[in-house]
């Protein structure tokens, strides 16, 4: 259920990458409570990226899950920049993050919707 979409005007290694979305894919299952089984992340390098009027590094998340509580998005802003920092090496200030709680009829999977 959850999707996080991480979009980046960073080029990295494809075995960073591979580290960086095992890790992600871990942190926001642990931070939603949810089971990893239903976690997806996909990571976009080497976006054209402009933010603040430079093309320093910079990303942008889009976190979508059925249930994701507006209580949930400060713990989860704090946990993502954290991990977008650690493995991309992107400060927080550089990040922007969009959070979407769905409704379990609009989220399909196997054939059926939540």
């Amino acid at each position: 259920m959850p999707y996080l979409k991480i979009q980046t005007n960073q080029s990295i290694t494809t075995e960073r990458s591979q580290t960086a979305l095992t890790s992600m894919s871990q942190r926001v299952a642990k931070q939603l409570g949810k089971p990893e089984s239903y976690v997806m992340v996909a990571l976009q390098l080497s976006v054209p990226m402009v933010f603040a009027g430079t093309t320093e590094p910079a990303a942008f998340l889009e976190l979508k899950s059925i249930g994701l509580a507006e209580s949930q998005t400060k713990p989860l802003s704090r946990a993502l920049c954290d991990i977008i920092e650690a493995e991309l090496g992107i400060r927080k200030d550089r990040v922007y993050i969009e959070f979407t709680n769905a409704a379990g009829k609009m989220w399909g999977w196997n054939g059926d919707t939540f």
